[in-house]
């Protein structure tokens, strides 16, 4: 027979005379379970009290409930203070993809708010020696007369950015070993690194469009005599650039350097502008009115009245930016192959020289053997 837990009012523990020590269960309904013997046990009631954990679990606990209340009030807030203006700022690859910018498939992950393709360019040595410093040059051409629609609608000038993956054990040659000549044209860029510890992937921007077109990285090569993980050989290099803003923001949400299409089939029955800058356009459809929200920046290319489809284009495409990807190759040269290399052309030319000497005595003996 199962038991089953009944509710008994005591002042004292049952068995126990009442005494003036305070009891563990203080006085006050008790639960008990009565067995299939009649027996009578006491059930202890437990509470969950936060003083009972140690200090150490104390403290981490509220680290941690701080930070996450610091950290959604930081998200909440820099919304309404500081609204996102969807900038070339290279570091937002970061919030989407912490580990390293390039996906499985070789995409690099600006391309997933960068939406137009344009190109990019890289100049970098074919081979270098170890521990040496050499310039990898990043070109993003744009037409300079050109302007992009700002966060609040305004024109306004491109600014550019990229991210420059390098192979392992190369990375941004510290200030003491870039040639004077080199340091003039940096043009007090900073160059940060993609994530901490990871020195050879490296982002810059947002940068003013007009300024830098060309972005000069300054490169240290990593030396295998001193790193037993580095091995000379050709090794891959990877570079993504953009111009302009993008068209999605890191959270998924377009921002007003797009095109905005209809939802619905129907005819427009009012367009209203907004105190923002933007428009209402209100689609009178089969199911009833549906008002598109455009934000200040795009210009509508419709009209009250019109009949429109589903996926038809409501505002021109403001967006005159754009990102490129471009891969090459650079070669970790062993300076011992290539005193080989001098040495044994050096052989070769002296054996040329001999070869020519030795057929210069051969003709001289045979015309004085024909003259005597």
């Amino acid at each position: 027979m199962p038991t089953s837990p009944i509710m008994i009012k005591s002042s004292s523990p049952l068995g126990r005379k009442p005494t003036s020590a305070p009891a563990k269960n203080p006085g006050g309904p008790r639960l008990f379970n009565v067995t299939r013997f009649g027996i009578i046990q006491p059930i202890e009631m437990r509470t969950f009290n936060f003083l009972s954990f140690p200090q150490v679990h104390r403290q981490a606990l509220v680290k941690a409930v701080l930070v996450a209340i610091a950290t959604v009030s930081l998200l909440l807030t820099s919304d309404v203070i500081n609204p996102q203006s969807a900038q070339a700022y290279p570091f937002w690859a970061q919030q989407t993809a912490p580990e390293t910018p390039r996906e499985a498939t070789g995409r690099i992950v600006c391309a997933n708010c960068h939406l137009a393709q344009k190109p990019a360019e890289i100049e970098i040595p074919h081979s270098v020696l170890p521990d040496s410093v050499f310039e990898a040059v990043v070109k993003i051409p744009y037409d300079p007369a050109s302007q992009q629609v700002l966060g609040d609608g305004s024109k306004g000038g491109l600014n550019v950015g990229a991210v420059l993956m390098l192979p392992d054990g190369f990375k941004i040659a510290p200030p003491d070993r870039i040639p004077e000549e080199m340091q003039e044209k940096l043009g007090g860029v900073y160059f940060q690194s993609y994530k901490e510890g990871q020195d050879n992937v490296v982002i810059v921007g947002p940068l003013p469009g007009d300024q830098y077109k060309e972005i000069v990285f300054p490169v240290l090569a990593p030396d295998p005599s001193q790193n037993k993980s580095i091995h000379f050989g050709k090794y891959a290099v990877h570079l993504g650039a953009n111009r302009g803003r993008g068209q999605v923001y890191p959270t998924g949400e377009p921002s007003n350097n797009n095109a905005f299409k209809a939802s619905t089939a129907g005819t427009i029955s009012q367009i209203s502008k907004t105190e923002a800058g933007g428009y209402e356009v209100t689609i009178t459809s089969e199911a009833g009115p549906v008002v598109e929200n455009i934000p200040a920046g795009p210009e509508l290319i419709v009209s009250e009245g019109q009949a429109i489809e589903v996926g038809q284009f409501l505002t021109s495409n403001p967006n005159v930016g754009g990102f490129g990807q471009k891969e090459t190759e650079v070669v970790l040269q062993n300076p011992g192959r290539i005193k080989g290399l001098v040495l044994f052309l050096g052989g070769i030319m002296l054996c040329q020289i001999l070869l020519v000497i030795k057929k210069k005595q051969v003709e001289t003996v045979q015309a004085a053997e024909m003259n005597f």
